[in-house]
């Protein structure tokens, strides 16, 4: 569990950093992995058990890591937090034409009626394609496909302003489709990923999660097992311990890294974040292609991208009072992407478990070798190693090859 910094501490890092943003209601500002980086949950804690909580971390305070990143990229003016030219380059990404005419599919609950103004501004800022419902790019539909759409809600609105602009990072080219529950239930999320496979998308990122249940393995007949489609899940930002559905055997389950500028060959370096979710589900099954011995059913996570607050991404979200340009983390970063660059990779195999596709690359993939989201036993399950790991899975993007198959 995650600490709350003194009253006066907390004063003196929001003073520091003027960011006097706005704390929902009833969501505590907490510190995250840098010090003086205070963060908020986009949304509350779920408190009944088969509902679903976002997994968006907003920076409230602090100077992150990843301030001045994108501008030392571009020579250009930049937000704060990594854009698109940082996202490409730490991941190896190609960013010209690939992914031209693929459709990454978005699940959320309830609806952020700025969807597609916001996602117009980040793109515009960064130079990217215009990705408009005009252009045939992006697309908003409620959880049944049709216009109606859900009820509006501030904090799931920040979850899917970054959940857009990390698609659009990752994957310039590709065309989104946004499907939005009517509430966070896994019933609703799952009756809208159903839906999003039924729209023809072969790439559906799920920023979600919450407790495991008796019901997971239903759940899993009903809304996951969808073959020649790639399922990516935030593994969760509660540090070692697994949620559902980042849990299901038919997903790539996404860990999270910190992610920083180096002066080493690759041009960056990445260790386990330490809220990153990872360990043993109780009741899914293990998949064939998963080897490792420290769980007897299914272990998280399978691959990881960046999470960490501390080194976040830039995010334009306007709605419920929020100013524009603000910093995020979460494995609600790194779902996404990694949705994105299975799109980058091309279409899946006819039939295929696109979840077993890295471990049949694993040459392909960044191995994060520092880094820990708690204490476990075996260690693996919690820290980060060479080879397959808990928080980090097997790695991060080095190109599109381990996402192929």
């Amino acid at each position: 569990m995650r600490r709350s910094q003194s009253p006066t501490a907390l004063a003196a890092t929001l003073a520091a950093a003027a960011l006097a943003l706005a704390t929902p209601l009833a969501q505590a500002a907490t510190p995250s992995t840098a010090a003086h980086v205070t963060t908020v949950r986009s949304c509350a804690a779920p408190t009944q058990k088969d509902v679903m909580a976002c997994k968006a971390l907003k920076v409230t305070g602090g100077t992150v890591k990843s301030a001045n990143a994108e501008r030392a990229l571009t020579a250009a003016a930049a937000p704060s937090g990594y854009g698109p030219a940082s996202i490409q380059s730490a991941y190896k990404l190609p960013s010209s034409t690939a992914g031209s005419g693929r459709t990454v599919a978005i699940v959320d609950a309830y609806d952020d009626p700025n969807a597609a103004a916001d996602l117009a501004k980040y793109r515009s800022q960064y130079g990217l394609p215009a990705c408009t419902t005009a252009n045939g790019c992006f697309q908003k539909v409620g959880q049944t496909g049709t216009s109606t759409l859900p009820s509006a809600d501030a904090g799931w609105a920040e979850e899917i302003s970054l959940d857009l602009d990390m698609v659009s990072a990752a994957c310039p080219n590709c065309k989104i489709l946004l499907v939005e529950a009517k509430s966070s239930s896994m019933a609703n999320l799952g009756t809208a990923v159903n839906t999003a496979v039924s729209l023809g998308a072969k790439y559906v990122s799920n920023s979600y999660g919450g407790g495991e249940s008796s019901s997971d393995t239903s759940y899993d007949t009903k809304y996951f097992n969808h073959p020649g489609v790639a399922i990516t899940v935030s593994s969760g930002d509660g540090a070692y311990g697994t949620e559902y559905p980042a849990a299901s055997r038919y997903v790539t389950a996404v860990g999270g890294t910190s992610l920083n500028s180096s002066s080493n060959s690759r041009g960056w370096t990445e260790s386990a974040w330490s809220d990153a979710g990872s360990g043993c589900s109780a009741y899914d099954a293990k998949p064939s292609w998963q080897k490792d011995t420290g769980c007897a059913k299914r272990t998280v996570a399978d691959v990881s991208a960046v999470a960490d607050p501390a080194t976040g991404v830039a995010v334009y979200d306007t709605y419920g009072g929020d100013p524009g340009w603000e910093v995020f983390g979460g494995t609600s970063a790194s779902s996404p992407l990694i949705a994105a660059v299975y799109a980058l990779a091309g279409t899946p195999s006819s039939g295929s478990t696109p979840a077993s596709f890295p471990y049949a690359h694993t040459g392909s993939l960044n191995d994060v070798t520092s880094g820990s989201n708690g204490s476990c036993s075996p260690s693996y399950l919690c820290n980060s190693g060479s080879g397959y790991d808990g928080p980090t899975g097997l790695g991060t993007p080095n190109g599109t090859a381990a996402f192929t198959g």
